[in-house]
């Protein structure tokens, strides 16, 4: 039988396959119910034929004989054209139902308004649901869970709000499916207090949360940084003995190490390795990462070779991560070891391990030798991204070869290579420094006009420009631009007015702009301070110099050796040397490396106020530390023939390592 009705099926004879079911609907062949297989059977069969004609023209004669099906049958035949996409032809048969019968039912809207959510065609299932509540039937909890997470998937969270509302309100009960669907929604769209919110509303219904919920919740909490909330997920999960995924060690390891609390970031990681759990080289990327920003090399090194002794494979991702942390700290010696070892490991460099490599080259002063692994790494076939070319303009920039930074940007331009604003920044930069305002304004200008978008660097950038050429007036013009803009400024943006006002000795104007920053909540950072401090000891304003530098240590705002350099300076000022050498100690017990600024500024103190035995002692000192001597302590040696004097036994700060800081 149902190889004959195949056969006609392929022969499109709807006459004969009618008949025969007319004839068993009669009787004749068999009992009803095999008049209804044998329709899902037929209409499958030329739906699958994508005969789309002939099979609703099949329903249509069927119904017109009598003979309807089953709403059963019919939204078995539904389900059957959604799975397999066919979602126009579903719709074409849910309204010749709606014309000729069955009558559709729950189920039928149900699986209608599934298919236009599915196909992202909400608009169309909102009509349906309007339409089923016209027809007088009730919407369940599937129809209302299908409509929230269409509405939450396309951004509609305000109306699957009130969907929400409107089932809570009618006593239906929502399943931790959908509650997990809508609280994943709020946090995707970044409202993570309002999706806190539904997962409280959710306890309240009694409604226990999945481990999807859960892996949700901490996901978006850790996105949103905010660790001790995730933390206190996590708890929960363990209190209630459900075991944590690695997906979520993963986020929680990786939200420790952003807030650089490494000791809860490796407890989570020997916890994900004592439950069984296999850290994957993303979990062991984090780890690594963290320590290389915190420069603690011999620490990842230590972690990288148990990892590897572990059996997990190393892969490029790793050996950048390290070999950036010895880049970045110079160690050339390490580098290089490290480099070898991808040889060893058959991992080939890619483009992020050269450029490490090359921005290492040039923070080392020897661009020559960047440009030649530069051009080497071009010739084995890496195509410099936006990135590696940022670092040749910087590094260029940096040592003064303009010329050649211009080069390689017109370079990249001509290679395809869009510059982002990063490398316009650098060029804005360089030409200020290089005292052509035209150029470095033309490019702004460029900048604004053509794009890329300027961001707070680029603004920063052109005012710092402006107050390096001792142009104010413009300055502070571009300062009021930019506060009416988006981008907003920032503390930078104040700092460096506040800087350059002090040096004009402006110290009301530079104040004013003080209380702006603070009154709006930006906090002042350590160079603000010292700008200020600066301003103030200039002009022999030291009993407020004074206070600034107390106050940014109540406000926990850590020194740095520009800020003890200031402080320095204002004390030799006033003749407090003795108070002055205290605080250099201060800056060396803290760990700070004094530079030749630091060292001139206390040399000039002793000289000017007779401590020559002490000032030559300190030169001593300098010299012995490694640092070049600038025109200032060259000119302060010869004027005070220091050369000629004999230093104290011991160096100044032995003999005075007594002394405390005040």
């Amino acid at each position: 039988m149902l190889r004959a009705l195949s056969s006609l099926v392929e022969r499109k004879s709807l006459g004969a396959i009618v008949d025969i079911c007319s004839k068993m609907e009669s009787g004749i062949m068999g009992v009803q119910k095999q008049r209804f297989d044998v329709y899902t059977f037929v209409m499958v069969r030329f739906l699958k034929n994508y005969d789309v004609e002939h099979g609703l023209e099949f329903h249509r004669r069927m119904t017109s004989k009598g003979f309807v099906p089953t709403v059963l049958a019919c939204n078995k035949i539904l389900r059957t054209l959604y799975n397999e996409n066919q979602g126009d032809i579903a719709h074409k048969f849910f309204l010749l139902m709606q014309e000729v019968g069955p009558k559709p039912g729950l189920v039928t809207f149900s699986t209608v308004i599934n298919g236009f959510c599915k196909e992202r065609r909400l608009d169309e299932a909102l009509k349906h649901y309007a339409l089923m509540t016209a027809k007088g039937i009730e919407p369940d909890i599937i129809v209302y869970s299908i409509l929230i997470n269409g509405m939450f998937k396309a951004g509609k969270f305000d109306e699957g709000g009130q969907l929400l509302s409107t089932a809570l309100g009618k006593g239906l009960k929502l399943d931790v499916v959908i509650f997990s669907t809508i609280i994943d929604g709020y946090i995707q769209r970044g409202d993570i207090l309002r999706g806190i919110k539904v997962y409280k509303r959710m306890l309240r219904q009694d409604v226990q949360p999945s481990i999807v919920t859960y892996g949700i919740l901490l996901n978006g909490l850790c996105k949103n940084d905010q660790f001790p909330e995730a933390f206190g997920v996590y708890c929960q999960i363990v209190k209630r003995g459900i075991q944590p995924s690695p997906i979520m060690y993963s986020s929680l390891i990786d939200g420790f190490c952003k807030v650089g609390n490494l000791v809860e970031g490796f407890a989570l990681y020997e916890d994900m390795v004592i439950k069984g759990h296999a850290p994957d080289v993303y979990v062991w990327n984090m780890l690594l990462s963290r320590f290389t920003k915190q420069g603690w090399m011999e620490n990842a090194l230590t972690f990288f070779y148990r990892v590897v002794k572990s059996g997990l494979a190393p892969n490029v991702c790793i050996f950048n991560t390290l070999l950036d942390g010895f880049c970045r700290l110079k160690q050339i010696k390490e580098a290089v070891n490290l480099y070898i070892m991808m040889a060893a490991h058959d991992i080939a460099p890619d483009l992020i391990t050269y450029t490490s490599i090359i921005q290492m080259i040039f923070d080392l002063g020897i661009y020559r030798e960047a440009m030649a692994l530069f051009f080497q790494m071009v010739k084995k076939g890496f195509l410099p991204d936006v990135i590696t070319y940022c670092v040749l303009i910087d590094g260029l920039c940096k040592y003064h070869k303009l010329a050649a930074g211009v080069q390689v940007f017109d370079n990249m331009v001509t290679t395809g290579t869009k510059p982002d604003i990063a490398i316009y920044n650098v060029l804005i930069n360089s030409y200020f420094k290089d005292g052509n305002l035209r150029k470095a304004l033309e490019l702004f200008k460029y900048v604004l006009d053509c794009g890329p978008d300027p961001d707070i660097v680029t603004y920063n950038t052109v005012i710092c420009g402006y107050c390096s050429m001792r142009m104010l007036e413009e300055a502070v013009h571009l300062f009021a631009e930019l506060k009416k803009k988006q981008t907003g400024h920032n503390t930078i943006t104040l700092t460096i007015l506040i800087d350059a006002f002090c040096k004009e000795g402006k110290l009301d104007v530079a104040m004013s702009l003080f209380s702006e920053m603070t009154g709006k909540g930006r906090a002042p950072n350590v160079v603000t301070y010292s700008c200020l401090m600066d301003g103030y000891f200039k002009l022999h304003s030291f009993k407020t110099g004074f206070e600034l530098h107390k106050e940014m240590l109540s406000n926990n705002i850590p020194p740095n050796i520009i800020s003890y350099t200031v402080l320095i300076d204002g004390l030799c000022e006033k003749g407090m040397t003795k108070e002055a050498l205290s605080v250099f100690y201060s800056a060396l017990r803290c760990g700070f490396l004094p530079d030749v600024i630091t060292y001139g500024v206390l040399l000039c103190g002793f000289c000017k106020f007779g401590r020559l035995v002490d000032a030559k002692s300190l030169y001593n000192c300098m010299l012995e530390a490694g640092i070049k001597q600038n025109s200032m302590v060259r000119n302060m040696v010869a004027k005070y023939h220091l050369h000629s004097i004999n230093g104290s036994d011991l160096p100044v700060y032995e003999r005075s390592s007594s002394s405390s800081s005040p």
